[in-house]
């Protein structure tokens, strides 16, 4: 297990670094490197025990070390030794509120960098607007006791925190990525939103992850919905880049009275049930209110039930500091009285798996099959995707015979499940990990970039 080590500042030397006694380092480190800056530096062991490094004050400063004094991993190769990772987390939507310099994600953010030092990282938040290129620097926001700004070199790794497809598209965001990126080869993890039907059709393509997959398919005509409808008896429509349940209809034959059904929620959060006497007239009203080019159609599935309610289960995997994929976080999801959907913006109720006392399944196998599943899955999706993917959060479905679906997979999943009692270690865990999976590639990209920049 890699130390994890404090950092001391000393005023009776100056450009000098000393380690403690057990630290194994080579003879010949003539540099020292922060984030993007590397300044000569006399570097030794002294004898002295403890996880400390002693930097000298005049060094801190060339090496814009914030005065925030964080706790760090060491690395060195050749004749530099790294102290780090310094984490850029990117994203955008800043306020002129001090106190709420991010708005409503201000508590999300403030959450996240709380875990900083137990990860080992330093961390901080920034945008577009608080980079100077011709420097080399960023104006980085960071958040111990309350909120302040640092002068810090470009980061070592950048977390991806972009909120939503609109702003990512931006040119002024495509460019900072693109620079940061191509120019000085900073590694970049979790770019990018996953686009449902594309998510489909690379999976689509193993056959050992095929049989998780409900049939999805672009809604191209009539007759798609007609024969899914049939084959199964509901279905869902929804958009291709839609989140939190937003947009989605469930629609229902019911063979007894011949008329068709569909549920959902209005935009302002009323759910609704209507009835149509034909199928058309029902699309006719689905189709209305959106474009059918942003819409695919989804197979439903009968799902195991709890409190008489249908349930799925929101599953997270990170990337750990080894580059390995873990399973997080598990949570249950019960359906809100008269919704389409789980989702807790609807009505839905999370619980942890242990709480569903009316399930009639061995629930420690229930776990084991979602692990499984969420882990095979983390690993084919991330063959087919472009980019580096450190977490996802996965909406995965088991029916009444015990198969498991899969509906959703996010790219910068949601945290609203953490709220709930019972998960408050899986919140801490998620966090912590999110930021750890930076280690892993601050250390591939000192010693084999190789592996980082295909």
């Amino acid at each position: 297990m890699k130390k994890l080590y404090s950092i001391e500042v000393i005023n009776d030397c100056t450009n000098t670094i000393y380690l403690p006694a057990d630290a194994s380092i080579p003879s010949n480190l003539k540099r020292a490197a922060f984030g993007t800056m590397k300044v000569e530096a006399f570097i030794a062991v002294q004898k002295f025990g403890g996880n400390v490094i002693r930097i000298s004050e005049d060094l801190i400063q060339a090496l814009k070390i914030p005065p925030t004094l964080p706790i760090l991993h060491v690395f060195y190769d050749k004749d530099v030794l790294y102290i780090g990772p310094l984490v850029g987390i990117f994203t955008s939507g800043f306020s002129s509120v001090e106190v709420k310099p991010i708005g409503e994600r201000t508590i999300i953010f403030s959450k996240l960098l709380a875990v900083q030092n137990t990860a080992g990282v330093t961390a901080f938040l920034f945008g577009a607007q608080h980079i100077d290129w011709d420097k080399g620097t960023i104006n980085g926001l960071f958040y111990h006791d309350g909120w302040k700004r640092f002068e810090v070199p470009f980061p070592d790794v950048i977390y991806d925190r972009i909120p939503n497809r609109r702003t990512e598209s931006l040119p002024k965001i495509k460019k900072v990525k693109y620079r940061l990126q191509q120019e000085y080869m900073i590694p970049w993890y979790n770019p990018g939103f996953f686009n449902k039907l594309d998510i489909y059709e690379r999976l689509l393509q193993e056959n050992s992850i095929a049989d998780f997959l409900p049939e999805t398919l672009p809604f191209t005509s009539f007759s798609v919905v007609e024969r899914m409808l049939s084959n199964y008896g509901h279905i869902y429509i929804k958009p291709k880049n839609g989140s939190l349940g937003k947009g989605i209809y469930q629609v229902i034959y019911n063979k007894k009275d011949e008329n068709y059904y569909t549920r959902f929620k209005e935009p302002g959060g009323e759910k609704r049930l209507l009835k149509f006497d034909t199928l058309e007239k029902l699309i006719q009203h689905i189709t209305a209110k959106t474009n059918i080019n942003n819409l695919l159609v989804q197979q439903g599935i009968h799902l195991m039930r709890s409190e008489k309610k249908p349930i799925d289960f929101r599953v997270h995997t990170n990337k750990n500091k080894q580059g390995k994929w873990e399973v997080t976080a598990i949570a249950a999801k019960i359906a809100g009285a008269g919704s389409a959907t789980t989702h807790m913006n609807s009505g839905g109720i999370v619980k942890s798996i242990d709480e569903l006392l009316d399930v009639d399944k061995d629930k420690e196998q229930l776990k084991e099959k979602l692990i499984n599943s969420a882990l095979r899955i983390s690993k084919t999706l991330e063959k087919y995707t472009e980019g580096t993917i450190g977490e996802i959060g996965f909406d995965i479905g088991v029916d009444r015979k015990g198969r498991v679906w899969l509906f959703e997979a996010n790219s910068k999943p949601g945290r609203s499940i953490f709220k709930h009692s019972s998960l408050k270690k899986d919140d801490l865990l998620t966090r912590r990990m999110s930021l750890e999976y930076a280690i892993y590639l601050y250390e591939q990209s000192i010693k084999k970039p190789e592996d980082i920049f295909k």
